[in-house]
């Protein structure tokens, strides 16, 4: 079933690119919305694979907006999102 989550720290094609990549192999082809705030990514998605989901968006530093974050998390989380927007700008450059 198609669905839509808010996800924290995404701002840039950088950041779109490094989640449609990490996700593609266990959720399939991920669409992400950088035309609002919060940001969306929309896929296909069993119940399931909700908390598979969540983890790793935290892991790459793009946590669900729903999620309750501490202090210390939050910052750990903007930390990593600043890494995985990077990897996607060098994957996106040196693809071309």
């Amino acid at each position: 079933m198609k669905k839509t989550y808010e996800v924290h720290n995404v701002k840039c094609g950088g950041c779109a690119n490094t989640l449609i990549s990490s996700l593609k192999e266990d959720f399939g082809n991920v669409e992400v919305d950088l035309d609002v705030n919060p940001r969306k990514i929309t896929l296909d998605l069993e119940e399931s694979q909700e908390e598979k989901l969540k983890l790793k968006l935290r892991s790459l530093g793009y946590p669900l907006v729903s999620d309750e974050l501490s202090g210390f998390d939050k910052a750990a989380a903007t930390a990593k999102s600043f890494v995985s927007c990077a990897v996607g700008k060098f994957n996106v450059a040196t693809s071309k």
